[in-house]
């Protein structure tokens, strides 16, 4: 049976920038390290640990927090149901606090489905917090389907989830060990929270 990452540690010899001036390809298992608990664990190229969701409530969840390897919390997201529509927060943590005056840190929308079509479309909306001017991102993807693609607002794509493939004999290793390849001098833990939306949604996390 072929490993989720051939090399794998445990931890993070230190504390990454959650940036790089190269292409960063992370290996991200949709599987909670934790004993009964829900959630994914994400593996830089080197095989260490860097992310991680660990919900010891079930799936579905109306809150997800993403934490670094060692359990501090880097983002928590919040699902919102506003009547038919539903949306999703996410707040930055900083110096292990919340700062709830500056609201959310970024805010992800979905469009509305249409009938007959598979695909999800959400626009997010960056920097919803007073210190920082907005931006916009949009998360592309297919209802039930793994495979996602993040871009700016130019269609430049920042990031992509494909189904990781073994190194001999590209042979799939299942729905839920999946590649995530994000573009340099971007935000990984930022991206890594909008996967993390992109997992509620299709009701993984």
């Amino acid at each position: 049976m072929a490993k989720v990452h051939p090399k794998t540690s445990m931890i993070c010899s230190s504390c990454p920038e959650y940036s790089s001036s190269e292409r960063e390809v992370f290996t991200v298992w949709m599987k909670s390290l934790v004993i009964s608990s829900n959630g994914c664990t994400v593996f830089n190229s080197k095989g260490d640990i860097v992310f991680r969701v660990d919900n010891y409530q079930t799936k579905r969840s109306t809150e997800v927090l993403l934490m670094d390897y060692n359990g501090q919390v880097l983002f928590s997201i919040k699902r919102k149901k506003l009547l038919i529509f539903r949306s999703w927060e996410g707040y930055k943590c900083i110096n292990s606090k919340f700062d709830d005056d500056e609201g959310e840190w970024f805010k992800v929308k979905r469009e509305c489905k249409i009938p007959g079509r598979d695909m999800i479309t959400c626009h997010v909306i960056l920097g919803c917090n007073k210190t920082t001017g907005n931006c916009s991102y949009k998360i592309v993807g297919l209802q039930g389907k793994p495979t996602v693609k993040i871009t700016d607002s130019t269609g430049r794509v920042l990031a992509e989830v494909l189904q990781k493939q073994s190194q001999a004999g590209g042979v799939s290793l299942g729905d839920d060990v999946l590649s995530l390849m994000v573009e340099p001098q971007i935000d990984q833990s930022l991206i890594m929270a909008l996967v993390i939306v992109y997992g509620m949604i299709n009701h993984k996390l």
